[in-house]
């Protein structure tokens, strides 16, 4: 079984029994990671959702739920919406999806009279750890924006070095990628990156950051000395701005099937963060999704 990454679960303990709204919590892969953050004094779980439906999953797992908040509600839209007010009145500080669409929560999330919006794109980031890594990687954003521009990818970089140093010390490398470590015009997304670097220079974000750089470039410093790039970021990124989703999804996917990694994948830039898991995730990456999540909602 994948390893929990070991730097989010100890700053996620600092603030421990935290209260999280679980919308529709009737999957078993769900209730196992929320089951076990509870257990290890990280959340203080509130289950939104069909009453009847989450009993009947716990208990075909043998998991005692008794002693759980559960806020029973008829469907997802009102389970949504009940959970989006629970954050907005402080009575949640972070959001987990469970059985329902992405899209629902998010529909949901978005409305002013939730006020979750604090004025910044709203985007998803992933902390990937594995044993044939040396350090964790951040993934953004390969499950939100579909296709940024230049401006809202600047938005979503800011948002990985805030999540990045609430994690670490250290100033983050940033390798915005594309398929060459050259602008060219028939590379659009790499002339994307040059002007995502410039962008980001001129309003000196707390980053090393360069781009464009294609992936090998941006993690093997092998690669980088046969190629005679010399930068602070190449072989040795922490941060991948990715320039569409296609490119962040199978990414990080390919380092969960192909690596055994461990993906806790969160959406931050709002008042709360939200854990989005996809049904085909592990318990641990859940589990880690959550530390994640908490760890985002530190001030």
């Amino acid at each position: 079984m994948t390893a929990i990454p070991e730097d989010l679960k100890n700053i996620a303990l600092r603030t421990p029994n935290i209260p999280a709204a679980v919308v529709c919590p009737d999957q078993e892969s769900v209730l196992l990671a929320i089951n076990e953050a509870n257990k290890i004094g990280l959340l203080d779980p509130i289950l939104v959702g069909n009453k009847k439906s989450i009993e009947q999953v716990a208990s075909k797992i043998d998991l005692n739920i008794q002693d759980y908040n559960i806020v029973e509600t008829s469907n997802e839209q009102e389970s949504a919406s009940v959970a989006c007010q629970m954050a907005n009145e402080g009575r949640s500080k972070i959001i987990v999806k469970g059985n329902l669409h992405t899209d629902i929560l998010m529909r949901f999330y978005l409305k002013k009279e939730f006020n979750l919006l604090q004025g910044k794109r709203l985007s998803h980031i992933w902390h990937m750890t594995a044993s044939q890594l040396k350090k964790p990687i951040y993934i953004t954003d390969g499950a939100l924006n579909v296709l940024p521009r230049v401006e809202i990818k600047l938005q979503i970089l800011k948002n990985a070095v805030e999540f990045y140093n609430k994690v670490n010390s250290n100033k983050p490398n940033v390798a915005i990628l594309s398929g060459t470590e050259d602008p060219i015009e028939s590379m659009p997304s790499s002339v994307d990156a040059k002007k995502v670097m410039e962008l980001s220079k001129e309003e000196n974000i707390n980053a090393f950051i360069h781009g464009p750089l294609a992936f090998d470039n941006a993690v093997s410093k092998k690669a980088a000395e046969i190629k005679n790039i010399e930068n602070e970021v190449a072989g040795n990124a922490d941060i991948l701005l990715v320039p569409n989703l296609e490119t962040g999804n199978s990414l990080s996917k390919m380092m969960v099937y192909f690596m055994n990694a461990c993906a806790a994948g969160i959406v931050i830039g709002g008042k709360t963060p939200i854990v989005v898991p996809s049904r085909a995730d592990s318990m641990n990456s859940k589990l880690a999704s959550i530390m994640a999540a908490i760890v985002a909602s530190e001030n």
